[in-house]
């Protein structure tokens, strides 16, 4: 017989680490991409709502640094939930937030460089969404064609490693 033994609870926690929402997979193919950053992102309550159902695009997505040194997410499309008490508009500018020296350090290189920065990924981390997003310098045409033929040539011969190896 248990005296006093102690209630557990029913309650799943929720599960750590990341949890993607959105991925820019155009973007691997348009640009070489360069250094990586997290950005937090400013969203209001229906936004959020809309991200943790998973429905956000990133294919037209870039980033922009104004004359005050902030940063904003053009191009994200978050689309509207109808039974939300304060709607929002799909495509409105979202302001990043990142450290100072990153403003700095993204605004040099899109000056000097000639860079764009792109959105690669939305995800959730500790319950904030998060967007990483990239320095990139855009692909020509026959770069793409050349990374298609690179990415075929490297799938043949790991198949035919995984044959061999099977044989």
């Amino acid at each position: 017989m248990v005296v006093g033994a102690m209630a557990t609870s029913t309650k799943k926690s929720k599960p750590e680490g990341d949890r993607v929402v959105s991925r820019n997979r155009r973007a691997h193919f348009d640009y070489e991409l360069g250094e990586t950053f997290e950005a937090g992102l400013v969203l209001i309550g229906s936004e959020v709502r809309a991200l943790r159902d998973r429905s956000a695009d990133l294919s037209d997505t870039w980033v922009d640094i104004d004359s005050r040194g902030e940063a904003w997410l053009k191009g994200m499309r978050i689309p509207e939930l109808h039974h939300a008490a304060f709607a929002h508009h799909e495509k409105r500018d979202r302001k990043l937030l990142l450290h100072a020296h990153q403003l700095k350090h993204l605004k040099v290189k899109l000056e000097a460089e000639g860079m764009t920065i792109v959105a690669t990924q939305c995800h959730f981390k500790k319950g904030r969404v998060k967007v990483e997003i990239a320095l990139a310098r855009g692909r020509k045409t026959h770069d793409k064609r050349h990374a298609l033929r690179e990415r075929e040539a490297n799938r043949e011969a790991r198949d035919a490693i995984r044959r061999a190896m099977k044989s």
